[in-house]
């Protein structure tokens, strides 16, 4: 993997929790407006799929779901694991792909 397609992949990712992020901080508002606000089940699903640095970050700045649910701990554990990928496939990169493909192999969808 080329250090281009890496530093895509990183701004991929950062560009995501961004995202993830500015939801997050849009429902936190809306809390304070007692507006419309996101499912819950929506901020885990972004808070699963890759967004977990930005929920967790949210979560620390903003103040906005520290206490509710599952909330503390899933974006404390969501955060360290896909920081911990994260820096395992900047540094490891062909082992993460091989690996990965070797889980879509095993799943059916490779």
């Amino acid at each position: 993997m080329t250090l281009e397609t890496r530093l895509t992949f990183v701004a991929i990712y950062a560009l995501w929790n961004v995202v993830v992020f500015c939801v997050y901080a849009y429902d936190k508002q809306a809390a304070r407006e007692g507006a419309w606000r996101v499912r819950e089940d929506t901020l885990i699903l972004l808070a699963i799929a890759f967004g977990g640095i930005g929920a967790f970050a949210c979560q620390k700045w903003l103040r906005h779901k520290t206490k509710k649910g599952v909330f503390p701990v899933l974006l404390s554990v969501m955060a360290m694991l896909q920081g911990l990928l994260a820096l395992f496939t900047a540094l490891f990169p062909s082992t993460v792909l091989d690996a990965l493909g070797h889980v879509l192999r095993v799943v059916g969808i490779a």
